[in-house]
């Protein structure tokens, strides 16, 4: 599973808001719902938060095996 937490907190450290997202940076609320569910989404919606908060994928996003 990808987990967005880390984006969250990337977000709050550069006080960059949903609303400023949706409002500033034309980001759709249905992806937003998406990453706050930790639902999959496209490369170009993580290329798009890379450009946004000036940061590398790994910064937004971690990896968490799934239990076997």
């Amino acid at each position: 599973m990808i987990s967005y937490k880390n984006l969250w907190e990337v977000m709050r450290a550069q006080s960059i808001t949903q609303y400023a997202l949706i409002k500033t940076y034309g980001v759709s609320p249905a992806q937003i719902t998406r990453l706050k569910r930790d639902e999959s989404v496209s490369t170009h919606t993580i290329e798009m938060f890379c450009k946004i908060l000036d940061c590398q994928p790994g910064d937004i996003m971690t990896y968490i095996a799934d239990e076997v």
